[in-house]
């Protein structure tokens, strides 16, 4: 009678347990350190096949909170504890050298680790008599194995909850991590952020944008509470956000940026060729105060944009096209006639229209003085609105805030995230360079030695 040969798959439980026997023996091979993975032979990956083929036919789940890849995790894990125990004591397990050597293996005690790919898993961990051995792959009070830290602080920089996270968690990964441990994890921030905060500047900057922005914050009731913001560019073209201060009361005032402006003094600045603001009442008087040789400039695209504010919609064309001849102006002269033509037609039917032109055109004609260059990279705080955008896009996620720190966290934990490829840094410093180039011309006494500047 001949024999047939049947192939026969194994359980997943005998699969599982006879992983590490498909490479070779007893043992899981390690890495050695910077060596490359290696690869599955055929036969390895015919057992995973069959384990997976084995669990689809009998309705198991793949990934679930049981699933084999869990299980797999939970056999890998363990396995890799083993061996690094056999690496600290010296022998195998069961092996006779290790009779009467001092220490030994001591059991096994049960510990859950959150993974990236199978949420929670509870696992064995073996201990020696002596309780020196310290595990590596899963150190002693490691929780997790995950970067489940960068992932919090991301959710976090969007502007959710330490609930809203805690629930996205057990709902994505089954993992059940509590408010206070999300919290707690936020809370590492807090060094990076004041040492950022402190950190020293360049000593002088080609033009500094300031703007504000207003978030509600629970202080024994909700209420507003503004937050400044500054992106300095510095002679060789780089971008950089000086610093994000919590101010009080409702609104923005001129008061408080000279505290802000002093703060930025004290970081090392010492020379400002532009401040680019909103035209924000009483703010010239504040710079000039801490940078007496800085020019204030409102920002253009603020002034036409208020500009539409006073007029009906039907006739924005039309004071565009009429406002053009002022801010491209070749000089303040020629902007005066251009702006006397301009209010002799929209100045009667909209009499805030001139009142807003009028109080503005001190700080609005700076600019004409200098190179178009120049001019283009004034014109607007386009810079620091994209970044307000973003703040914005964060607090209108979580409302309001339980306190001062938790909306500073969030606000830096943004600035934080920006362009992180650097893209937008290059492109930033393409488009400056011809304005540097002007820079270095017009304020040749001003400008630093090399010596100084680095």
């Amino acid at each position: 009678m001949t024999n047939t040969l049947v192939a026969v798959e194994p359980s997943e439980e005998e699969a599982v347990s006879v992983l590490p026997a498909a490479f070779g023996g007893d043992k899981v091979p390690l890495l050695e350190s910077g060596g490359d993975p290696p690869r599955l032979t055929s036969a390895e990956a015919e057992l995973l096949r069959g384990l997976v083929r084995r669990t689809r036919a009998s309705g198991g789940d793949l990934t679930g909170p049981d699933g084999l890849l869990k299980q797999l995790t939970k056999t890998v894990i363990e396995s890799a504890l083993e061996e690094e125990l056999v690496d600290h004591l010296g022998y195998d397990k069961h092996a006779v050298e290790g009779r009467n050597r001092g220490n030994s293996r001591n059991g096994y005690r049960p510990k859950t680790v959150l993974t990236d790919s199978c949420g929670e898993v509870t696992i064995e961990v073996p201990r020696d008599r002596d309780g020196s051995f310290e595990p590596r792959i899963v150190a002693k009070r490691q929780r997790r194995l995950t970067d489940l830290d960068t992932m919090v602080i991301s959710l976090f920089a969007k502007g959710l909850t330490t609930g809203e996270i805690s629930a996205h968690l057990m709902e994505v990964y089954g993992a059940s991590v509590s408010k206070d441990t999300v919290s707690r994890i936020t809370d590492k921030i807090d060094e990076e952020m004041t040492t950022w905060w402190a950190r020293p500047l360049e000593r002088v900057y080609a033009a500094i944008f300031i703007d504000a922005i207003v978030v509600k914050v629970r202080d024994g009731q909700v209420a507003n509470q503004p937050y400044y913001a500054a992106i300095g560019v510095d002679l060789e073209g780089h971008k950089d956000i000086l610093g994000i201060w919590p101010g009080s009361g409702g609104g923005e005032s001129a008061k408080y940026w000279l505290s802000v402006l002093t703060d930025i003094k004290n970081r090392g600045v010492t020379d400002v060729f532009f401040l680019v603001c909103d035209g924000l009442k009483g703010l010239p008087d504040s710079v000039s105060a801490v940078f007496p040789q800085a020019i204030v400039q409102t920002c253009i695209i603020h002034l036409i944009r208020n500009t539409f504010r006073y007029a009906s919609r039907k006739y924005w064309d039309q004071i565009s096209r009429d406002l053009k001849p002022v801010y491209t102006a070749p000089s303040v002269t020629a902007a005066v006639v251009a702006r006397d033509e301009f209010l002799a037609k929209c100045g009667r039917p909209y009499p805030a229209i001139r009142t807003l032109w009028m109080n503005a055109w001190e700080e609005f004609t700076p600019f004409l003085d200098y190179d178009v260059e120049i001019r283009r990279v004034l014109c607007s705080t386009n810079a620091i609105e994209s970044l307000n955008a973003r703040f914005r896009r964060a607090v209108r996620a979580r409302g309001h805030f339980p306190n001062e720190q938790a909306a500073m966290k969030t606000l830096y934990l943004v600035t934080r995230s920006l362009d992180p490829k650097g893209t937008g840094q290059t492109r930033w410093a393409v488009r400056w360079k011809p304005a540097l180039n002007a820079f270095a011309i017009t304020f040749a006494d001003r400008m630093p030695t090399t010596i100084e500047h680095k």
